[in-house]
């Protein structure tokens, strides 16, 4: 009896762990899940980050080439490699959140980009990570004046299609009611042709009777 307990007690446990030990991979398979679609997602705005540094560098360039006649000379010396460094890691560093969370405000860049490359004594020439800063909230400015110039366009565009589209659907409806009208009109005339014609033959019947008749009397009478 002792034996058969402890035989049942041992299947009970067995059991009972092989379906946690399904439940845990099941669970591990769903956070595998989620994780590469993370990944994916990640991947993604890391490409569509790589599209605009390249775009806004070909837009560094051009500005720069625009500049160049204006711009002065710089002094020999140059600034120590070493420490410029980890300015420009920062610089990037901040440019590639920028480009993945693109709701952050132009104000809140210039901001970071002051934080970072703080402004130069009077008559030092800027280093080149914090004239690139520049030019790239330049760019960006840029883009969002195009931006909400581009939307009011629309917005004026999509007004003026609304205007236009009710103006023709009134003019629609105006040329179908005229079109009901005179349809009803010619309707009208035409039954009232048909009675008149209907009257005409009516009469004629009656003028061909009234002539029968004559003749027969007539005849009566020569007889």
């Amino acid at each position: 009896m002792t034996m058969t307990t402890t035989t049942l007690t041992d299947t009970s446990r067995c059991a009972h762990c092989g379906s946690s030990a399904e439940a845990e991979v099941i669970l591990a398979r769903q956070k595998i899940a989620e994780l590469e679609s993370i990944i994916t997602d990640l991947n993604a705005k890391a490409s569509d980050a790589i599209r605009r540094c390249a775009k806004y560098d070909e837009e560094i360039h051009s500005l720069r080439a625009q500049s160049r006649p204006s711009t002065p000379q710089r002094p020999p010396s140059q600034p120590d490699p070493s420490a410029q460094s980890p300015t420009l890691l920062q610089q990037s560093t901040s440019r590639l959140s920028a480009l993945l969370y693109p709701r952050k405000s132009t104000s809140n860049l210039r901001a970071d980009a002051r934080r970072q490359n703080p402004s130069p004594l009077p008559g030092s020439p800027l280093t080149p990570a914090a004239a690139s800063t520049e030019d790239l909230i330049e760019a960006l400015t840029r883009e969002q004046t195009l931006r909400k110039e581009a939307e009011g366009r629309l917005s004026a565009t999509s007004k003026e299609v609304e205007e236009l589209s009710v103006s023709l659907f009134e003019q629609a409806n105006e040329m179908v009611a005229t079109e009901r009208r005179a349809r009803a009109k010619l309707e009208a005339r035409v039954d009232e042709l048909e009675k008149r014609d209907g009257e005409k033959k009516k009469r004629l019947e009656r003028l061909e009777a009234a002539t029968a008749r004559i003749a027969r009397v007539r005849s009566m009478l020569e007889a």
